[in-house]
């Protein structure tokens, strides 16, 4: 059995093989890719006293405000807490949003001890004002603590940390919710398939999502979510992420396991659906064991963790010019795309919702706004720019004589091909996607995306630094505006904030005065004549996507949708 001062609080009858302790009995590393290699692979994951030590090594390590309450502070508030009885009565902080301690392999006083603890947190933290992941990492910590006031005290360190960049708990509802945004549009991206399912399956596939982070913290079996926390303390706030796609992975093929495919779905009450993922991790030991869901959540190339933290930037900076800061009742996407007023001459409100589904998170909530068609407005480039410049991002849709319907999301205002005078440049980001839904729906995403190979992300001042002597690519990159308004971000997926092997692969859209295009290198996804009347279609570098229609078309009809916030109206 483990050593007894790292486990008074634990319940050994219900540690199974984690009770054995066995495997290496020291960690003699200072080089923290080593270190990363070591807490992947489990390598104190047997000894139960060792990874309690690796723990309090790691916490110590964290930089925190000068500040910051330690264990005697702990003893100071709470007395001898050795002749005081815990209650898990206690009832918890608001701040937790109902979230119960998770009891894993506590004694039962065990959970009354992190009733205890978090309660002392909520005073020596005034400012947390939504914690739920409080709760299960307060369990996790007491299992690896030889007392309350040593778990207290690496808790606060987490809770203070102030390592520019570096997230481990979020505090506020706004951290929390741009969160799951950002897990959101990483499902989406790295996750298609099983976002699919959710799409299909759930009436309100963001309230699904934002569960996510207790699939990990919370509903994972002990034996799964320690393995997690080794990495986690490590490497930070994005092996969240990474375990939950990993976990959304894993369902999908249970599910179609279960259904014998995915051809019979019927849309559900979200709350079934939520349900039905938890109780699948909850009962995931019986398939997948811990370095299975480790091997998964690591083959996920993700973007980089300054990528992702730009990206939740971004969603921050989207609720709160919403006003969402404080928790609230969020209007899901059936609203947002309401089948008895949404009305379009190129596709049905359930193929609007199917789009809906890919496009960035922040943008979900938003009502579309037909700003442009040609069957009001008429067949002139003119008149296509000016109904639609000062609207960011736009929705382009498109059906040929011919029957099929095709199209883009583009990021950017179409105001920002002046910039380039006369001449055509491209510009926009890598939030970028072509995509066809007749005669079957089909999204092409930034190839880089898929493939991360093709470019590795550099500081940005880099790539300005070499932008200008990259022939037609510099004008795509003149119009990053560096010179940004204090306050503003620099844009998600920009491209330059990777080092591209091929200028081919950032053509994301163009115009002039005779044409329109969308994607580039080596031909185009989309190309536009100025009488909006003749197109092109076919592969190109940027979107590595075949033909979206006949590769010479006529267009039949042509629609821009724009993004109208739906809180505002």
């Amino acid at each position: 059995m483990a050593d007894e001062d790292y486990g008074s609080f634990v319940d050994w009858n219900q540690m199974g093989d984690l009770a054995k302790s066995g495997g290496p009995t020291k960690v003699d590393c200072k080089d923290l890719k080593e270190f990363k290699q070591m807490a992947r692979q489990g390598y104190w994951a047997k000894n139960h006293k060792l990874r309690a030590q690796v723990y309090q090594q790691l916490i110590k390590g964290i930089p925190c405000r000068t500040v910051t309450p330690d264990a005697e502070v702990y003893r100071d508030i709470m007395g001898n807490t050795a002749t005081k009885k815990p209650t898990s009565h206690m009832p918890l902080p608001e701040f937790v949003d109902g979230i119960p301690v998770p009891r894993y392999c506590l004694k039962a006083e065990g959970v009354s001890s992190a009733h205890q603890i978090i309660n002392c947190l909520a005073g020596q933290f005034p400012d947390i004002s939504h914690c739920p992941s409080l709760p299960a990492v307060t369990s996790l910590l007491l299992h690896h603590s030889v007392d309350e006031a040593q778990c207290f005290e690496h808790i606060s360190r987490m809770l203070a940390c102030n390592e520019p960049g570096k997230r481990l708990l979020d505090q506020t509802f706004l951290a929390y919710e741009s969160g799951c945004m950002t897990f959101g549009d990483l499902a989406n991206k790295y996750c298609a398939a099983a976002h699919k399912l959710i799409v299909a399956t759930a009436q309100d596939v963001l309230e699904v999502y934002s569960d996510w982070q207790r699939w990990v913290l919370g509903d994972l079996p002990f034996s799964h979510v320690v393995r997690v926390l080794d990495v986690y303390l490590v490497e930070g706030y994005k092996i969240l992420y990474r375990v939950a796609i990993a976990l959304l992975k894993f369902y999908c093929k249970h599910k179609a396991g279960v259904q014998g495919g995915q051809g019979n779905q019927q849309q559900q009450d979200s709350g079934k659906v939520r349900a039905d993922i938890q109780a699948f991790v909850k009962g995931i030991a019986s398939t997948v064991t811990p370095d299975k869901l480790l091997e998964k959540a690591f083959s996920i190339r993700l973007f980089s963790r300054k990528e992702i933290t730009l990206l939740q930037l971004t969603n921050e900076q989207s609720l709160q010019q919403k006003g969402i800061t404080v928790k609230q009742k969020r209007r899901n996407v059936q609203l947002a795309l309401n089948p008895d007023t949404f009305s379009s001459e190129i596709v049905s409100a359930k193929e609007m919702r199917d789009i809906w589904s890919w496009i960035p998170e922040r943008f979900a909530l938003c009502q579309p706004q037909l700003l442009f068609t040609t069957s009001t407005h008429g067949c002139s480039l003119n008149r296509f720019y000016s109904h639609c410049e000062g609207y960011e991002p736009t929705l382009l849709l498109i059906r040929t004589t011919d029957g099929d319907v095709c199209g883009a999301f583009l990021s950017t205002d179409w105001e920002e091909r002046k910039r380039g005078g006369n001449k055509l440049s491209f510009f926009g980001t890598g939030e970028c996607f072509v995509f066809r839904l007749k005669p079957e729906i089909e999204r092409y995403e930034w190839v880089v995306i898929r493939h991360p190979e093709l470019a590795s992300s550099v500081k940005v001042q880099v790539q300005e630094d070499t932008a200008s002597s990259e022939g037609q690519n510099s004008d795509n990159n003149s119009l990053q505006q560096p010179e940004k308004a204090a306050g503003d971000l620099s844009p998600f997926l920009s491209a330059r904030h990777f080092n591209l092997n091929s200028k081919n692969t950032s053509m994301f859209m163009a115009g002039n005065f005779d044409s329109i295009i969308v994607g580039g290198g080596e031909g185009n996804a989309l190309y536009i004549d100025s009488e909006l009347n003749h197109g092109r279609t076919g592969r190109c570098t940027t979107f590595d996507n075949p033909p979206l229609c006949a590769e010479s078309f006529q267009v039949s009809l042509l629609e821009v949708w724009g993004f109208q916030d739906a809180m505002a109206s």
